[in-house]
């Protein structure tokens, strides 16, 4: 007699997969449907968040296990860090007899591109329990228009918590590139700036703490889509940009254009090369967002721009450096990758050149490390050195196509 599966009755020569039990057999088709079953049940009895018994880190943990990943940026780590620490206790405060009721402090952070502030945003997610998401605000429009609504940043939350509302409403939200819907100028707009100034005023409600109708799949809402109501009072808004151009708004605030000997003096103390440090709420209203969101973000931070020794630390300090990555990679394939460490130096130089931030690391070991990649998985090799001749010309090639092109 054919064996056959207990629940589908299906023959052994009509599946795939027949998996024998004690008393019967099960086919790869409906092992497949029960796991999705018990899946669909668990998410529907999912336990709630409990805050009573998450063990929460002091923010000095906080900024040592960012320091694992993120090289420098101590100012911003330290205001992300308590403003987590003060999230998470405002969960667990109870109502006590004073009727002090903490309020949250949504954190700006301004930084020049490839300095960190997405990188600092994935690396403290690794390590919270509440719900958190990263949003790019630049697909963000005005509600009737080609774009997605505000509200889909509450779907990406609900859908980091497993559509469990309770958990959402405690989450975390990261909206970076926030600076990219800045209005076009400092005036208030007399058009429609539906990707601008329109977007910052729909994210008023969600930052300060309202009741938001969110539909549950994201898109477009309809008459007849059941939405879901998040209260958004608990949810920690942190906001991220590059300003790209706001040192200038910076200079002209604090006068350093001024012709004269006092004045001179006056700002001959400013360090120049990081106007960045001396920003102000007044510089992001000057830069084009709206003063109702700026007082709704009251912890500004910056990130400072990368030196040449930061730069070196980032291609080898952190636990997922790039340099790491690469060796990583080619131990995949059982071979042992070696640089010299004139090899690093000559990285970081052209970093330098290319003032990309850390990006720009990526970009160049891209360009050295592709024709190997290419090339080596095929040849039978146990080891392989990189040395900064041979990084030099491949840079030197590279450099030549676009010239020709």
């Amino acid at each position: 007699m054919q064996d056959k599966c207990s629940f589908c009755g299906r023959s052994r020569s009509e599946v795939d997969l027949l998996i024998s039990g004690v008393d019967g057999f099960i086919c790869d088709m409906c092992a497949q449907q029960a796991y999705d079953i018990v899946q669909e049940e668990q998410r529907g009895h999912s336990t709630p968040l409990d805050m009573d018994h998450i063990e929460v880190k002091k923010p000095i943990e906080i900024k040592q296990f960012m320091d694992q990943y993120v090289i420098g940026q101590d100012e911003a780590k330290k205001h992300l860090a308590v403003a987590v620490y003060n999230h998470y206790k405002r969960l667990t405060q109870k109502h006590s007899n004073d009727d002090v009721e903490i309020e949250k402090s949504n954190i700006i952070m301004v930084g020049r591109t490839g300095t960190g502030k997405t990188l600092l945003a994935r690396t403290i997610a690794k390590m919270l329990h509440v719900p958190f998401t990263i949003v790019d605000a630049t697909v963000l429009t005005e509600a009737g228009y080609v774009g997605e609504d505000i509200e889909s940043i509450l779907t990406r939350l609900l859908q980091a918590a497993d559509y469990d509302v309770d958990a959402a409403e405690k989450g975390i939200v990261f909206i970076d590139e926030i600076d990219k819907i800045a209005r076009k100028g400092d005036n208030p707009s007399i058009t429609r700036d539906v990707s601008g100034e329109g977007v910052q005023q729909g994210l008023l409600k969600l930052l300060e703490g309202s009741i938001v109708n969110v539909p549950p799949q994201g898109g477009r809402k309809h008459p007849d889509q059941k939405m879901i109501p998040v209260n958004t009072k608990n949810i920690l808004f942190i906001c991220g940009g590059a300003f790209d151009g706001i040192e200038k708004k910076i200079a002209q605030r604090m006068n350093t254009q001024v012709v004269g000997f006092t004045a001179s003096k006056e700002t001959a103390v400013l360090d120049r090369d990081n106007m960045l440090q001396y920003i102000a709420p007044q510089d992001l209203k000057s830069f084009g967002l709206i003063p109702e969101i700026i007082g709704r973000l009251p912890v500004l931070t910056y990130l400072e721009p990368l030196d040449r020794q930061a730069l070196r630390n980032i291609l080898t300090e952190p636990k997922n450096a790039i340099i790491r990555q690469y060796v990583k990679l080619f131990e995949l394939d059982n071979i042992t990758l070696n640089f010299n460490e004139d090899v690093f130096e000559y990285i970081v130089d052209k970093a330098v050149e290319f003032k990309l931030g850390a990006r720009g690391l990526r970009s160049i070991c891209e360009a050295i490390m592709t024709d190997l990649m290419f090339e080596i998985p095929s040849q039978n090799c146990e080891s392989i050195t990189i040395t900064k001749e041979y990084a030099e010309t491949k840079m030197d090639r590279l450099t030549a196509q676009k010239l020709r092109a």
